[in-house]
């Protein structure tokens, strides 16, 4: 008889992603044992190594924060099959006053039956 086996350890499948800037996107798709934590699937990933700033003790001191799909998480959380890790960046403009200043830029609201006209001052 041969020996039986021992099972292989249960791993699950999980992505990790980050924006370092707006639309770049590095994500990484690992297969980790079950049990494994937040901060475990980071180190696993290797995007410390790849991106400037990007540290646990950026996490910890509040610089950055992380997640899973959306739902702010801390370093410690156990991974379920399937889960995202994502690392949250600190926002640069507030999108209120972002889309304020936007409004400005078109232009002020016209009374309503009242309507710019379409014709452009050419050069003098």
């Amino acid at each position: 008889m041969a020996p039986a086996e021992a099972p292989a350890a249960a791993m699950i499948q999980v992505e990790v992603a980050f924006s370092p800037a707006p639309r770049q996107v590095e994500l990484v798709a690992l297969i980790v044992p079950v049990g494994t934590s937040l901060q475990q699937a980071l180190l696993t990933s290797g995007l410390f190594d790849r991106v400037a700033g990007l540290s646990v003790g950026a996490i910890r001191s509040g610089d950055l924060a992380v997640g899973v799909w959306g739902r702010r998480s801390t370093l410690g959380h156990i991974l379920h099959e399937g889960d995202r890790v994502e690392v949250y960046r600190a926002l640069k403009v507030d999108p209120k006053e972002a889309r304020r200043l936007r409004y400005r830029a078109h232009g002020e609201k016209l009374p309503k039956g009242i309507r710019r006209s379409k014709v452009r001052p050419g050069p003098a």
